[in-house]
């Protein structure tokens, strides 16, 4: 059963589809990262920002070992819109950290086993410009993670 919700969440994360044929000429990143420091506001939420305009939140650090960008990770996640809608949610998923889209591969480089946060994924290092499934072009999204174990 693990095998096919992994098989769900590779396909979700590096398929590319889209519904806007000239969704590729715009750029988000100045309107994404207003959107994102505006939602930490609001939620007085203090978030550190890496150079790739990554947010994320460490609220519990863990004590256990920190994944590299190749590593494999087991994970509970839940995904939403800075509105708090929900679009995806999944507890106990194996995954490596090659195999997601680019805000997943760094931002769990962030935590170590046991630990716990938020990242805050603007939409360059997600799903970009284009429409995907239902995920808007452009969408920032945020994900509560908990890292359960890095596998290699």
């Amino acid at each position: 059963m693990k095998t096919c919700y992994l098989a769900i969440l590779v396909l979700f994360f590096i398929s590319c589809g889209s519904d806007d044929e000239n969704c590729q000429t715009k750029d988000y990143r100045e309107s994404n990262d207003q959107e994102i420091q505006d939602y930490l506001e609001a939620n007085n939420l203090d978030a550190e920002k890496s150079n790739s305009g990554l947010y994320y939140i460490v609220e519990e650090e863990g004590t256990g070992a920190q994944p590299s960008r190749s590593s494999r990770v087991r994970v509970n996640y839940k995904g939403y819109f800075l509105n708090g809608n929900v679009f995806d949610q999944n507890n106990d998923i194996t995954f490596g950290l090659q195999q997601v889209i680019p805000g997943w591969t760094e931002g769990f480089t962030n935590f170590k086993e046991g630990g716990s946060g938020q990242l805050l994924i603007p939409s360059q290092l997600a799903y970009g410009p284009c429409n995907y499934n239902t995920i808007p072009g452009g969408s920032v999204l945020v994900f509560d993670i908990e890292l359960l174990e890095v596998i290699e």
